[in-house]
């Protein structure tokens, strides 16, 4: 390397930059891969000291421009002229201007200022050869901000796991006891496994080789200590050795140069490590697209430098994915001050935020408890002053007031399944104090309520009262005679009687219920042998509920046999249910009649990758909804009795109807095949295949029953000014139907704009007088107010991506204002940063800078790798949309509920903005 005394740098007043230093002359011989005559300063002087005194000591002083560099002088140092005066053989002046001379020659690009005044000097090319221009920009990339987060990829060690090297190695060594032969070697086939990467062993094994060739030797085994050499090489922190590595694994004849065949190789194995399949088919066209971007010479092959180019400059081609990143750069960075440090202040901050996010459900269950224990406390005290005390006790008045509180239950438990009450509830001012959403879950607490009252209410008739009544002395049953016509009864009679076998009949059947509705039963986690395995599944769950109507009939009965009440007035079973199963009775009878109404005509089927099918079908007379909103089906022809719920993904103002549904269970896969299978083809998984109906015998076709639509949380979104949409694979649906309605709303605004324009510069005064009218009526409307949405959606399989390609793309030709910001998530791909998805991210960033595509989503929109960091997401769209409401709006998979929750909250009370979260499980 160069050896620097007293630098001097200045900046005049034309914006050019002055640098002066005195260059010992190196002695070290070695080439760095640049080649002789590239443009590298240092590499000159390699080349100058050969044909210099060892101990020449020169000042070369430059003047830099945007665009060029200036040689002012090469001068010799004091130290040079002292040691002249000891060596006469050497002319004192000549080494200078020798040295002048041959950097002229030597780089031909560099302009004196003699010569850049003087225009007669034809010595000197001012002309930069485009090769060594991009040498030079290489190494003043890594000096700009963009490049500093690229510095950071490339690793060879996730980023989620354990970044103490030391403690990853104390795991690589347990892993190597338990893998290494009896000779004490690591089999090379074994080396992926040992180092934590078994998930993409093909891509470890291309690093095992360029570590091998390092060492000049192909080897198939290696010992502890190699291995741990290979270890340090694979966590070196230096972004050069990394990249090194990386360089090697491509370049597997070690010439220094990659061709585009080795780029190939490398990006197979780099789509074989992230299970990208059609990447790894179009392998070929992607490595002629680097070598393009990168050989413009066309030479045939690419050097280490240049490799570095397009990774430190991957910002650059990304900049179309940027505003919101930059806007918000500093927010994140303030978030670690805002957190609470005591420990009681972090827990006021929970027991607040516990407050603030579930006063709903709070005052909700306050109530429902305090009723059911004024209930109970009432009919306790009644029986406590009654002549059957004295004969049975306490048990008898436990046993009376459970029984109190079971009537208000079963009546309650009707009230959250009644879809069609709700929906209209979620339409008025009720929505801002009863939490709608959580209505399935009140519906579980009110089974457990009833689960518990019947175990107080039947145990201690069976087990208690029912013992002590036969066994009392006749002075005690003489108190109560009357009520059993003056004879005492056995046991037997009292469990065979109308009382006895109604309860016993409920307390079967509810148990049968209650069992199968479990999430073991409900969800097939219990695996059972058959015919057994026919009681798991969705199926079973939902023909075992329909046993509570004969529950409620048993209920009836019960409660108007009574052994100690005779009044009509004081059998108050039926003044509690009467009402709820009138209202689940008209709910019930809406859906069949409203059923057999809309009756949709099939007009499209798709197949989609990923076990995924949509059905476009026509929109019935009358049928109104909001994007949001989910409807239920019925396949006839598979069962006449089941009906399954689907989140619609067209927009209200479609001219049709449309669902994407996911086989995963019997109903999906045989609804899959009566649709698909009647055609003449059969069609295959993989890109998007259409069948119209005109191509189909229409006889063939399955009828599909309707039933909806009903109020699901998505349905408010109008209700705020920006949107934060999560959906987690198949859960984005409700979200694309919103989308296309802000697209179709932002179409009308665009239209009437242009409609009034095009009225103001007419003089048809009927025209203007109708535009008017039009306009009035328009403003008599409810306004919409949501202005933005921010749409994430996180999938598993790329494939995913061909579900909603179209409205993706409807998004970037219509949405010019930039109100809707799409991003797409892929967890299958390693982490933007890592060295398997490296290579990935240069074709991804190539491929969208020169064609505007996404590789992954076959969109414009960009396809972000692993999974987004949402305290980061939240930080950036508070950061942008300041003192605004934004509505939170998830669907998905409950584990990530609960951290959307809490951030919601946290961010409400850092920031201006308020965060307001609705959850849509599926």
């Amino acid at each position: 390397m160069m050896q620097s005394e007293s630098p001097v740098s200045s900046r005049g007043s034309d914006g050019r930059s002055t640098f002066s230093r005195m260059l010992d002359h190196p002695a070290d011989h070695s080439n760095d891969g640049y080649g002789v005559g590239g443009a590298m300063l240092p590499i000159f002087l390699n080349d100058l000291r050969r044909n210099n005194n060892d101990q020449d000591l020169v000042e070369v002083t430059l003047e830099l421009e945007d665009d060029s560099v200036i040689l002012c002088s090469v001068t010799p140092t004091a130290n040079h002229s002292n040691h002249h005066h000891h060596h006469q053989h050497v002319p004192s002046q000549s080494s200078p201007a020798g040295a002048a001379s041959r950097l002229r020659r030597k780089f031909s690009w560099l302009t004196s200022s003699s010569s850049r005044a003087s225009s007669s000097d034809a010595s000197v090319d001012r002309v930069i050869t485009s090769r060594d221009a991009r040498k030079m920009k290489a190494k003043l990339i890594r000096t700009k901000s963009s490049a500093q987060r690229a510095l950071g990829g490339l690793r060879f060690i996730s980023k989620t796991t354990n970044t103490d090297v030391n403690e990853l190695w104390k795991n690589v060594e347990a892993r190597f006891a338990c893998l290494a032969k009896d000779d004490g070697l690591l089999a090379r086939e074994d080396f992926a496994e040992c180092i934590g990467m078994a998930d993409s062993k093909e891509f470890a094994l291309g690093v095992f080789d360029a570590l091998a060739r390092r060492r000049q030797q192909k080897l198939g085994k290696i010992t502890k200590a190699e291995l741990h050499d290979f270890w340090l090489q694979i966590s070196d922190q230096s972004f050069d050795a990394r990249l090194q590595i990386f360089f090697d694994m491509a370049d597997s004849n070690e010439d220094g140069r990659i061709t585009r065949d080795e780029i190939q190789e490398l990006l197979v194995l780099s789509a074989a490590a992230n299970r990208l399949s059609k990447l790894k088919e179009q392998a070929e066209e992607y490595a002629s697209l680097i070598m393009e971007e990168l050989d413009p010479e066309n030479l045939g092959y690419i050097e280490l430098w240049q490799l570095e180019t397009l990774l430190l400059q991957r910002e650059a081609y990304m900049n179309y994915s940027r505003p919101l990143s930059i806007a918000s750069g500093g927010w994140s960075q303030n978030l670690n001050s805002l957190k609470p440090k005591s420990v009681v202040h972090r827990l006021t901050h929970f027991v607040k935020w516990s407050l603030v996010e579930n006063w709903q459900r709070s005052w909700i269950l306050l109530l429902w408890f305090l009723t059911m224990a004024c209930l109970f406390t009432w009919k306790f005290k009644q029986y406590r002053n009654k002549a059957a005390f004295h004969v049975m006790g306490y048990c008898l008045t436990t046993a009376k007031g459970a029984a109190e509180t079971l009537k208000l239950n079963m009546a309650l438990i009707l009230l959250p399944v009644c879809r069609n009450m709700l929906t209209f509830l979620r339409s008025t001012r009720a929505r801002l104090f009863i939490p709608f959403d959580d209505n399935i879950n009140f519906h579980k607490i009110l089974a457990f309520a009833i689960a518990v009252g019947i175990g107080l209410h039947a145990g201690n008739h069976m087990i208690c009262d029912f013992p002590r009544l036969v066994n009392s002395s006749p002075e005690k049953f003489a108190l109560i005679a009357s009520d059993f016509h003056n004879k005492k009864p056995t046991y037997k009679e009292l469990i065979v009687g109308v009382e006895g076998m109604t309860g016993i009949s409920m307390l079967i059947l509810m148990a049968f219920a209650f069992t199968l509705a479990s999430r073991y039963f409900r969800k097939n986690v219990l695996k059972l042998p058959s015919p057994f395995n026919r009681l798991t599944g969705f199926n079973a769950f939902w023909f075992s509920h329909h046993l509570f109507g004969l529950v409620y009939i048993l209920l009836l009965v019960h409660g108007s046999f009574l052994f100690l009440v005779h009044n009509w007035t004081q059998k108050t079973t039926w003044m509690y249910i009467s009402v709820p199963i009138l209202i689940y009775a008209a709910e019930r009878s809406l859906r069949t009649g409203r059923s057999e109404h809309y009756s949709p005509k099939i007009m499209k089927v798709s197949i989609l990758p990923g076990d995924v099918f949509s059905i476009i079908m026509s929109k019935p007379s009358g049928f109104r909804y909001r994007s949001g909103q989910y409807i239920f089906l019925q396949c006839p022809s598979i069962s006449p009795f089941e009906w399954h719920p689907f989140s619609l993904t067209s927009s209200p103002g479609d001219d049709y109807l449309s669902v994407h549904i996911r086989t995963v269970g019997d109903w999906t896969q045989e609804l899959k095949q009566v649709l698909t299978n009647d055609t003449g083809s059969s069609c295959t998984i993989g890109r998007a295949k259409f069948r119209k109906l005109g191509e189909v015998d229409s006889k063939g076709l399955p009828k599909l029953l309707l039933d909806g639509p009903y109020g699901a949380p998505a349905q408010d979104y109008r209700n705020y000014d920006v949107l934060l949409l999560v959906g987690l694979g198949i859960g984005a649906t409700p979200f694309i139907s919103i989308l296309r309605d802000l697209l179709h709303n932002n179409r009308a605004v665009e239209d009437q704009t242009d409609s009034n324009t095009e009225t103001s510069m007419s003089g048809d005064s009927l025209t203007s007088i109708a535009s008017s009218s039009i306009a009035s009526s328009n403003e008599k409307k409810k306004p919409r107010r949501t202005k933005s949405a921010n749409f994430y959606w996180v999938t598993r399989e790329p494939g995913s991506f061909e579900w909603f390609k179209g409205v993706m793309n409807e998004v970037a030709e219509i949405d010019h204002k930039g109100q809707i910001e799409m991003h797409n998530y892929l967890t299958s791909v390693y982490e933007e940063g890592d060295a398997r998805s490296t290579l990935i991210t240069m074709v991804q960033a190539l491929t969208h800078a020169k064609h505007g595509v996404d590789i992954l989503s076959g969109t414009r929109v960009r396809t972000h790798f692993a999974r987004p960091n949402w305290r980061e997401v939240f930080g950036k769209v508070a950061s942008k949309h300041p003192n605004t409401t934004i509505g939170v709006f998830y669907c998905g998979m409950p584990v990530l509920a609960k951290e959307l929750r809490k951030l919601s909250y946290e961010m409400s009370q850092k920031t201006s903005t308020r965060f307001e979260f609705h959850k849509e499980y599926f």
